[in-house]
């Protein structure tokens, strides 16, 4: 049996208190899109793993990927070096990624991704002779990440990081975008970011945003038509757009990419979560031509990053493998049956008296209550169900593996029904 109370007394689990700690559920195993706890009982992972498990658990093409690998070199310093996974790696992402994106950093976290991407940003511009173009537009209800960096662009009053608002970067921020994703985005939608835009445009490196879906600052939705709107305003104001694709990267949404649905691609573009299929940790920001000549050509004459474990063979394997397996199955079909049967079987939950909507976007589907949720109470009132969510704030939400199918999909939604239809 696994020493819990060592857990309880010793372990810093994600946004948890050592005082009066959550429980936390043993895991001994996973298979398929089910976590075995070590009772024996099985949950479905409606979670994928915080966005990363695409293919499920215990794959065999992913771990032959990494067992191979294993065998010639888990590790080697990427500075000097270079080896067939990584380069095999940076194809695919150039050939799948939107035209422009040419040029790939191989990060070791998402959050390391959006550092890199703010980094290339302003460091373009010191390039350019525009040092004082240094401050980023990011949107409310945004979420990049927990390192600094990354922080100083989430929402700054309703995000997770207000405590450390003294020492982060003092960025712009924009209302978030208010036309809903099957909705169009007219001139007054866009009008007040376009206003911080033109008053502010000679100290802005760019605009940072999850493209189409604002994912932990709200799981929202939003038109595609902002997204087209806020490239525009780029192009005409001179400033760099990154999109943050760490949880809409590789099919989520529906497209590949979430760019895409605005048909728009970005100067910057950080990814992470799903790269390995969730096997293990690994970030990439890809850039265009354009961003990377322009910081090689100032100053410093390369760019100021370059952490350890970058290129990290055994994961740019596994990565290679997890893309490959993906473009082999219908994902896209895999997505649309998961989107038409969250809609279908989340529907009730809009006649819910405690509901106060509910959205479904590709493989994603979202339950906002009208009042925060117990999470102790509800997650374990979940498992009693054979069903694994982390629900936060208001939101109870869904991401499973592409590859779960309708039987066990029901039993999610049935949980789901249940559980927050009580409420």
């Amino acid at each position: 049996m696994m020493d819990l109370e060592f857990d309880k007394n010793h372990i810093w689990h994600p946004y948890s208190s050592l005082i009066n700690p959550p429980p936390v559920y043993p895991v001994e195993r996973a298979e398929g899109v089910r976590i075995y706890l070590e009772d024996g009982r099985g949950l479905i992972d409606g979670m994928g793993s915080w966005w990363s498990t695409l293919h499920g658990y215990n794959v065999p093409e992913l771990n032959a990927a990494m067992q191979a690998q294993m065998k010639k070199m888990s590790h080697v310093m990427f500075g000097g070096l270079t080896h067939e996974p990584a380069i095999k790696l940076c194809k695919k992402l150039v050939a799948l990624t939107p035209e422009p994106l040419q040029k790939v950093f191989l990060a070791d976290s998402g959050s390391v991704s959006v550092e890199v991407a703010i980094k290339m940003a302003l460091q373009y511009w010191h390039s350019q002779g525009k040092p004082k173009k240094n401050k980023l537009l990011a949107l409310r209800n945004g979420y990049h990440g927990d390192t600094f960096g990354a922080m100083a662009t989430c929402d700054p009053v309703n995000g997770m990081h207000h405590l450390f608002a003294s020492q982060l970067t003092q960025h712009l921020f924009a209302p978030a975008p208010k036309p809903k994703f099957d909705e169009p985005c007219t001139d007054q939608d866009i009008a007040e970011l376009q206003q911080l835009i033109e008053q502010n445009h000679p100290q802005l490196a760019a605009v940072i945003l999850e493209p189409i879906v604002q994912g932990a600052g709200g799981m929202r939705f939003y038109s595609p038509e902002y997204l087209r709107k806020v490239r525009t305003l780029c192009d005409e104001f001179d400033l760099l757009l990154i999109a943050d694709e760490i949880a809409t990267g590789f099919g989520r949404s529906g497209k590949m990419f979430a760019c895409e649905h605005a048909g728009i691609s970005p100067d910057i573009l950080s990814l992470g979560k799903a790269l390995t299929g969730g096997t293990m940790t690994m970030a990439a920001t890809l850039c265009t031509d354009k961003v990377a000549n322009g910081i090689c050509s100032g100053e410093a004459g390369v760019f100021m990053h370059g952490p350890t474990f970058m290129g990290n063979p055994m994961a740019c394997a596994v990565a290679n493998a997890s893309i490959d397996l993906l473009l082999q199955r219908d994902w896209k079909q895999q997505v649309t049956a998961i989107e038409q049967q969250l809609n279908d079987e989340l529907a009730p939950l809009k006649k819910a008296s405690g509901v106060a909507d509910v959205r479904v976007l590709g493989a994603i589907g979202v339950v906002e209550m009208k009042q925060p949720v117990d999470n102790k109470t509800l997650q374990a009132s979940l498992i009693d169900h054979g069903v694994w969510l982390r629900p936060f704030g208001k939101l109870a939400y869904t991401m499973p593996p592409y590859v779960i199918d309708s039987s066990d999909l029901s039993i999610l939604t049935n949980a789901m029904n249940k559980t927050l239809g009580a409420l």
